[in-house]
């Protein structure tokens, strides 16, 4: 990479309208940033958990505060509607002090054996530095769900935010400076992905990527050859099975809000839609009426519910999954296309049917508002169905009858199944996908225990 400093430029995308140019980090300005952080770690891990966390709870004091700013930017960065960007802020926050009420418990520690002679104890320490690494389409919650966790474990953060939300990072920079937390202890680094690896490559302990199968691969690669530990949360293709039995009525909303949330720019929403074949034709109707009534537009409007795509290039690879599947026979039952006039990167709520193996729409990631639709004559067939993919992060199952989804569930190759749209992503909960979804888990007390090192000590009683 360059040694000299050059730009990014963020852009809005629902006008494609240039924000500001933030620096991009040299490999110099990497290096310093590692060094800073391993300067800053011993202090850091020194304070204990109740240190940190009392360091940590001015962080969310300062960000509670500002509710409203950090969702405008949110918007106005990546796209996202601004009700949505006030419910994602207030998720994060959830998460956030879900780790600060419990975390004392959580790296306790515990007692693994004992009698009358000795006791055995199991002790979560920090690895030192970590790299993390982290998308633009939930920026807030991203880095609690990828920083704040080995923070709390007593590690130092190098982060690098995606160079589409370099502003929001700049954002967090200034939070964790004007709420006066330690120097040294959080670190940022901005660019794109050759600044990520450049980070990978550097001198960490630990390594956190969300983001794409692909990259996280090549980190996976990285890390390897380094000998460090990862948590890799990674791409999806989680599908929804709609069982004869189910309340469709009342299923409708919960399948919309699960592909449609954020423009379906989410690694663990619906991507694939099976229906039992006696309820297809009704499904498609209720969902597509549903969905032609949601306004798409101007995300900085209160009644717009999806807005755009983050940007050109996204929407474009999007396009072009769409156009390979009507090439091959699709049948594009809603929407399909770029709405006319449309001044950013906006593509219209979009439902497929007759998707079939030989499409881009089949076996790579819909990361957009695209919905392929299909039957199924047999629960073993809808089964197999939603395992056939290299992914397996999280699953939809909607039905009545609650043995048949404990059934379905411990078949389904996914980290986490929810049933008639009930929410997994309750902060207490672990998250992380099968297969080629990731390695590890984030959140909850799994999550923070993740982002230790274990140390088991065998001490003699005194007599």
């Amino acid at each position: 990479m360059p040694e000299t400093s050059t730009k990014i430029c963020s852009v809005n995308p629902a006008t494609f309208e240039s924000l500001a140019d933030v620096t991009v980090s040299t490999s110099a300005d990497i290096k310093r940033a590692v060094e800073r952080a391993r300067q800053g770690q011993p202090a850091w891990q020194k304070l204990g958990v109740k240190g940190r966390l009392k360091e940590l709870q001015k962080l969310y004091s300062y960000l509670t505060e500002r509710r409203e700013q950090y969702a405008q930017l949110e918007t106005k960065e990546m796209g996202k509607p601004i009700q949505g960007s006030r419910s994602s802020f207030d998720w994060a926050m959830r998460q956030f002090r879900w780790n600060l009420d419990n975390a004392i418990q959580c790296l306790a520690p515990e007692i693994s054996y004992e009698d009358d002679k000795e006791i055995h104890q199991i002790h979560y320490e920090p690895y030192g530095v970590a790299g993390v690494i982290t998308p633009w389409n939930f920026p807030l919650s991203n880095f609690v769900m990828g920083a704040l966790q080995p923070l709390i474990a007593g590690n130092a953060v190098v982060y690098k935010i995606s160079e589409e939300v370099p502003l929001f990072g700049q954002a967090l920079d200034k939070a964790w400076r004007e709420a006066q937390l330690p120097q040294g202890v959080f670190n940022q680094v901005y660019g794109a992905g050759d600044v990520g690896e450049l980070l990978a490559r550097s001198d960490i302990d630990f390594l956190h990527f969300t983001g794409s199968s692909v990259v996280g691969k090549k980190l996976y690669v990285i890390a390897a050859e380094k000998f460090i530990p990862v948590t890799l949360e990674l791409g999806g293709s989680d599908a929804g099975i709609v069982f004869e039995d189910a309340d469709v009525d009342r299923m409708i909303q919960p399948i919309f809000w699960a592909k449609f949330i954020n423009a379906g720019q989410i690694c663990c929403g619906l991507k694939r839609l099976y229906v039992h074949k006696t309820r297809y034709d009704e499904v498609v109707a209720k969902l597509s009426k549903f969905i032609s009534q949601q306004k798409l537009g101007n995300p900085c409007e209160e009644d717009t519910v999806v807005g755009p795509l983050v940007s050109e290039k996204q929407r474009e690879r999007l396009i072009g999954q769409v156009e390979d599947a009507r090439s091959k026979g699709v049948k594009v039952v809603l929407g399909g296309k770029v709405p006319s006039g449309a001044k950013g990167a906006y593509f219209e709520p979009t439902l497929l049917a007759g998707v079939n193996k030989d499409m881009r729409a089949y076996y790579e990631e819909l990361f957009g508002p695209v919905l392929p639709v299909a039957a199924f004559d047999s629960e073993a067939e809808a089964i197999q169905l939603a395992n056939d993919t290299p992914y397996g992060l999280s699953a939809y199952v909607y039905t009545n009858d609650a043995e048949r989804f404990k059934r379905v569930a411990d078949q389904l190759e996914a980290g986490s199944i929810s049933h008639n749209g009930t929410d997994y992503s309750r902060p207490a909960n672990p998250f992380g996908g099968y297969k080629g979804s990731g390695i590890g888990k984030t959140c909850g007390k799994i999550g923070l225990q993740h982002a230790c090192r274990v140390k088991v000590t065998a001490q003699q009683k005194r007599k």
